[in-house]
């Protein structure tokens, strides 16, 4: 079937029920072989491409996932970088420089032709520090003048200004659609928040109040991470991140070797519940200090004494944030 046939008889199909109002044919999908657009509906935010260069299937993708966190931090200075559809280096700073500064520690290779997004405006300070590193997207709420003098520049870079506001972005998108041989999956968007009735400290060990602040900070960022993932940080800062294993204890071991010796004293985030007590051991082996997950496994009690026995502090959210 040529492209043209495929879109005109899509649109046909679910132009009323899903109220498109413009199409753009993009270049192919994830790979060269497959065709890909992209819909304009009445839920679509608003936003532009200042240098009009022409997005991907995949750009769009990783500036969904990026905004995404984004909107979890629309208040503060934050940077979230995001590669293959996955945040790869996430953090908080004093300014939007600090924020970026931090995020690429993360993982400084993965950073590389990634998706960097602000939730601040991108000054150009910002602009002279990104220039040793090569992305293909850059996306923020706005940039100073002379910020895009310089990022304009960059033959390849792809610059997006947000004209929705990132504290109303989470209002745009309330279901999910996935069309498979069985059927068409509908879900509502997980916009599952941290609930003070929910929020348990389940350990003897008590976590510090700076402890708490990075374990919400963590829980925010493994909210978007590919299941099974885990979350390490500390002081505000992503260092590091396991996602889309099929094991919990390899998310946990890949996120223990990206941060290496930084894990002493640091904190991690589990999308699911801690399944079994091998966590904890590598937890300790790494010298984690706390732990924040849902809870609800069958091995709570031996869990929550074996983080006790490794003065490991646990805190238990009653919430899961599986994405697959």
């Amino acid at each position: 079937m040529e492209k043209s046939q495929l879109l005109s008889e899509w649109i046909r199909d679910n132009s009323s029920s899903l109220n498109i109002k413009d199409t753009i044919d993009l270049r192919y999908g994830e790979n060269p072989h497959q065709y890909a657009y992209l819909y304009h509906t009445d839920n679509t935010i608003d936003y532009e491409i200042i240098n009009n260069k022409e997005l991907t299937y995949n750009n769009i993708n990783d500036m969904t996932v990026c905004t995404n966190i984004l909107s979890e931090f629309y208040d503060v200075c934050a940077c979230i970088i995001v590669k293959n559809n996955a945040p790869c280096g996430a953090a908080l700073g004093k300014d939007i420089e600090e924020a970026w500064l931090k995020a690429i520690d993360c993982d400084p290779l993965s950073t590389f032709e990634g998706t960097a997004g602000f939730s601040q405006v991108v000054n150009e300070n910002l602009v002279k520090k990104l220039a040793s590193m090569y992305l293909k997207v850059i996306i923020a709420p706005d940039y100073t003048p002379k910020a895009l003098d310089l990022l304009t520049k960059y033959e390849n870079l792809i610059i997006i200004k947000l004209n929705t506001g990132l504290e109303d972005y989470k209002k745009y998108i309330s279901e999910e659609i996935k069309i498979t041989p069985f059927g068409t999956l509908v879900q509502t968007k997980d916009r599952g928040e941290l609930n003070k009735d929910n929020f348990k400290v389940t350990t003897k060990t008590k976590p510090t109040a700076e402890m708490i602040e990075d374990m919400i900070f963590a829980w925010k960022i493994v909210k978007h991470a590919k299941s099974k993932a885990i979350v390490i940080a500390k002081d505000f800062k992503a260092i590091g991140i396991g996602q889309g294993q099929t094991s919990r204890l390899d998310a946990l071991e890949l996120a223990l070797n990206k941060a290496c010796d930084g894990s002493k004293d640091a904190v991690c985030a589990s999308d699911e519940f801690i399944p079994t007590i091998d966590n904890i051991y590598a937890a300790a082996q790494g010298r984690i200090a706390g732990i924040i997950q849902p809870g609800g496994g069958s091995k709570d009690i031996e869990i929550f004494k074996a983080s006790d026995k490794y003065n490991i502090a646990m805190i238990t959210t009653g919430i899961r944030h599986l994405k697959h």
